[in-house]
This record gives structure tokens, C-alpha cells and sequence, in this order.
């Protein structure tokens, strides 16, 4: 049914029209569809000004496909993720200027609300949140993997909070310790394609953010459910979980990229995640592993890059891990060996995964080291023409065995492989069969 629109409405709508059209900057009025470039800066012109995530994230939620925000040098203040909005977008920062960096963490018991589905808490001590901060939701049985919810806190109204996101459990607070903590990933994107994140640096500030947040749920830079997309000329470090983590995903390239300082993981492809591109990154000086293949990590190829001193192995291969290339990487100096083959039977293990031309070496310590662990019965395994080598004397002499394959019904072939100074053995299989 058509109404007639009365005179001083139809002046009214015009009036607005006027007005819309005349507010925010001139990268704002560009006709749609053409790409733009949104600006942010801590003074001086640009499209947004200020230092911290809702400065950042004021400004993400004006891009549209095709466009690109471009963030100035400066330390930003994050109490929140900033959060990709849309897909086909890119994300630039200043190449070791633009940092940004985690706020001080809180955290506060729950003392009633939290069972499955409810996004309402109420807890001890609600003077330490704001509106808009960005928090985990956990108890003691719940403290990692999917079981943590991330989500943003949208109201206060007294000793009740109010989150973006529901609880997927039913959290114990009367003797589990639920709580919020206000851990979150620094950078991130979710169900996204085609995006480039370029030029920034992503700090956790581990000092001040004891409370560790895993790869399942954020990282320093974090995608979940994208695909398509980039991470280049990044650095993720000093996180209290991971680096740089992509979970469901299909067709990520990371490349010459920095992970370093971060208390779990420096790179964590997981949960499926297939045709993932790493290459010419540095992830070193990690708590655990500089590259961790997670659940079902397929079809990757993982080419000059360097994993180091890391606290326990540079690169860790598990759960159906499968038909990944591993070429021209360096994997050195890290805490129990260079590579881990996790243990699993052969129905859920990793096959048919390939290292060619890489340097393993010098990995281990005064109580145990190897290059080559295989601890799964995995089928398939290929090593050819790597150097897999322990170059030091003495005391400092810590990669004992080039290749150690324990008890199980692995397949592991190498061929090619230039294997020396081993205290132990350059190549030892507890099955003992011939090779």
C-alpha cells in the first residue's frame, strides 16, 4: 500500500541526505565500490586518530571489500582484539614501528550465571571491567581448547556483566573457579577470505598477562575459519599462548614473519587446516614448539624458514598431520629435538609427510637430544637430502642421534641424508629392522 509522504517529511529526509552526505572525511564519501584506503594515526591527519583498539577498531568498521586501513607507527594500546570486520580487505602497518600491544590483564571470579548458553555473569569484582574490553570465559575443567569462549563485553550493570558471546559450558563457580580474564587475541580475523595482514607487530606483553590463552581460542594474531588469506612481514612475540595460530582454515600463507618470545607455540596451523603456505619465517626463543601441526594439518608446504631454540622442538607433527612438505627449512638449537613425530596409532597418525634439503641440527640438551624423533606409527615418512648433523664438542654436543624411531609400526625412509657427528647413532630403530 503506497503512502503519500507528507511536504515536511520528504524536506526532512532531504535535510538528512545533506547532511549524511556531508559528514566524516573525504575517504569516507568515495563512491562505493571504489576501493579506498581508511587511515589511522596517534596525531597528525588521518581518517581516525588515537593510540589505542577502539581508535583501531573505529576505523576497521569503515572498510569494505577491496580496501585497505592503514595503521601509523606507534605503540596502540589493545584492551580488545582488533577484529578484521569484512572480507577481501588489507591490513597495513609500518614494518617494525607499528606495534600493538596488550593491556595489563584482569580477571574476576564468577559467582553465579555461566551454565550453557547464557551470556550473563555476575562476578566478585565488576570495577575491573569496561564495556567494550575483550574477555575469555573459563573454569578450571574449561581453561583451554575450544571449551574457552572469547567474547567482548557489551554492558555493566552493577556486579553483572554482559558478553558478546555465550557460554558453551556449564561453568563451575563454586568450587571450579570460573572466571573472566581479560585475554584475548591482539589481532584477528573470523570467517573471512581473501585478507592481507601486513607490517604489524602484535605483542602480548607476557609480563603483565599471566593468565594463558591457547592457540584453539587466539595467539597474538589469530584466523579462524578463513581462507585465502595472508600474513606477511608480521611479528608475533611475547604472548602468553601463541604466536601466529590459523584453526579452520584452507589456503593461509604466512611468510616472513617473526614469532618469538611466545610462551606456547610460535606458529599453530590446526583443526583441519589444509594448503597452508609457510615460508621465510623466523620462529624462535618460543616455550614449546616453533611450528606446531595441529589436528588434521594437511597439504602444507613449509619451505626456507628457520625454527630455534625453541624449548622443546622446532617442528611437532601429530594427529592425521598428513601429505606435508617440509623443504630448505634450517631447524636448530631447539630443547629435545628438531622434529617430533607425536605419538599416535596408525588409524589417527600423520603420513606421508616429506622433509627434503633441510639443516637439522644441534638440537637437544644435557639430558636428552635428537634431530629426528619418531614416536607415532605413522606410515610413509620421507627424509632425503637433508643434513641432519651435530657440530658441536663436548658438553655443548647435545643431538646424540640423528634419527631415533621408537617402538611402533612406523614407516619412515631416508635416503641421501648426510648424517654425522652423532655421539649415539646417526640413525636408530628400537624395532630394530634393517634399513
Amino acid at each position: 500500500m503506497n503512502k503519500k509522504i507528507a511536504p515536511w517529511s520528504a524536506a526532512l529526509l532531504v535535510l538528512i541526505s545533506i547532511s549524511l552526505i556531508g559528514c566524516g572525511s573525504q575517504s569516507q564519501t568515495i563512491d562505493a565500490g571504489v576501493p579506498k584506503t581508511i587511515t589511522v594515526a596517534q596525531q597528525g591527519e588521518a581518517d581516525v586518530t588515537g593510540s589505542d583498539n577502539t581508535a583501531l577498531q573505529r576505523a576497521a568498521n569503515m572498510l569494505s571489500p577491496g580496501d585497505t586501513l592503514q595503521i601509523g607507527p606507534g605503540e596502540y594500546l589493545m584492551d580488545n582484539a582488533l577484529v578484521i570486520p569484512v572480507s577481501g580487505v588489507t591490513v597495513r602497518g609500518v614494518p617494525g614501528r607499528t606495534v600493538l600491544k596488550k593491556n595489563r590483564a584482569v580477571t574476576s571470579l564468577i559467582i553465579e550465571g555461566g551454565d550453557w548458553g547464557e551470556d550473563v555473569f555476575i562476578v566478585s569484582e565488576p570495577e575491573k571491567f569496561r564495556i567494550g574490553m575483550g574477555v575469555a570465559i573459563k573454569d578450571d575443567r574449561n581453561a583451554g581448547g575450544y571449551s574457552v569462549v572469547t567474547a567482548t563485553i557489551e554492558d555493566i550493570r552493577g556486579d553483572t556483566v554482559f558478553t558478546s558471546e555465550r557460554s558453551v559450558n556449564d561453568l563451575n563457580y563454586v568450587n571450579g573457579n570460573a572466571r573472566l580474564e581479560s585475554t584475548f587475541p591482539v589481532l584477528a580475523g573470523y570467517g573471512l577470505s581473501d585478507v592481507v595482514l601486513e607490517g604489524i607487530t602484535a605483542d602480548g606483553n607476557k609480563d603483565l598477562n599471566p593468565f594463558e590463552l591457547d592457540g584453539c581460542r587466539g595467539g597474538a594474531i589469530y584466523l579462524f575459519d578463513c581462507t585465502n588469506s595472508t600474513i606477511r612481514n608480521c611479528v608475533a612475540r611475547n604472548y602468553n599462548g601463541d604466536g601466529i595460530s590459523w584453526q579452520i582454515t584452507d589456503r593461509i600463507t604466512v611468510e616472513a614473519c617473526e614469532a618469538v618470545g611466545n610462551t606456547g607455540l610460535g606458529l599453530h596451523p590446526g583443526t583441519g587446516s589444509t594448503n597452508s603456505v609457510i615460508r621465510d619465517c623466523h620462529s624462535h626463543n618460543n616455550g614449546v614448539v616453533g611450528l606446531f601441526l595441529c589436528y588434521r594439518v594437511r597439504l602444507g608446504v613449509i619451505t626456507n624458514n628457520v625454527f630455534e631454540h625453541n624449548g622443546r622442538y622446532g617442528v611437532s607433527i601429530g594427529h592425521k598431520d598428513s601429505d606435508n612438505l617440509f623443504e630448505n627449512n634450517i631447524i636448530r638449537y631447539n630443547g629435545f629435538s628438531g622434529v617430533y613425530f607425536r605419538k599416535n596409532p596408525e588409524r589417527v597418525g600423520g603420513h606421508r609427510n616429506i622433509f627434503r634439503n633441510n639443516k637439522i641440527k644441534n638440537n637437544g640438551s644435557a639430558e636428552q637430544g635428537y634431530g629426528v624423533y619418531v614416536e607415532a606409527e605413522n606410515q610413509g615418512e620421507v627424509f632425503e637430502n637433508n643434513l641432519i648433523a651435530e657440530t658441536r664438542a663436548g658438553s655443548e654436543a647435545t643431538q646424540r642421534y640423528g634419527i631415533f624411531i621408537a617402538k611402533g609400526n612406523s614407516s619412515v625412509t631416508a635416503e641421501g641424508n648426510e648424517m654425522k657427528g652423532h655421539s649415539e647413532a646417526d640413525f636408530h630403530d628400537e624395532n630394530q629392522r634393517k634399513r
